[in-house]
């Protein structure tokens, strides 16, 4: 059985940080690209941050460049997005997926609320 959890959400003023947790279980996805996106009320979800397999590759929405950081811990299973200086546009469900393919994402988690207030 493949579980994703989403860890790390809450409430914080804009200016303010929040790191998000992704923890993998059932299988290793060492070898699989890992990302997150994000749905606010009324919109539709969006693409905000990739990681490769290996790490050494990282990609960001042009809205979060600069404030955001993906990161992986291989030996934990575990992908986290670092978020810094939010602003309250960043306000959203927060989920995380595995790229299993070029562009196709699977196994997404339940999700953790961000929300940040002005």
């Amino acid at each position: 059985q493949v579980q994703l959890v989403e860890s790390g959400g809450g409430s914080v003023q804009a200016g303010g940080s929040l790191r998000l947790s992704c923890a993998a279980s059932g299988r290793t996805f060492s070898s699989y690209g890992m990302g997150w996106f994000r749905q606010a009320p009324g919109k539709e979800r969006e693409f905000v941050a990739a990681i490769s397999g290996s790490g050494s590759t990282t990609y960001y929405v042009d809205s979060v460049k600069g404030r955001f950081t993906i990161s992986r811990d291989v030996a934990k299973n575990t992908v986290y997005l670092q978020m810094q200086s939010l602003k309250p546009e960043d306000t959203a469900v927060y989920y995380c997926a595995v790229e299993l393919s070029d562009f196709t994402y699977d196994y997404w988690g339940q999700g953790t609320q961000v929300t940040v207030s002005s």
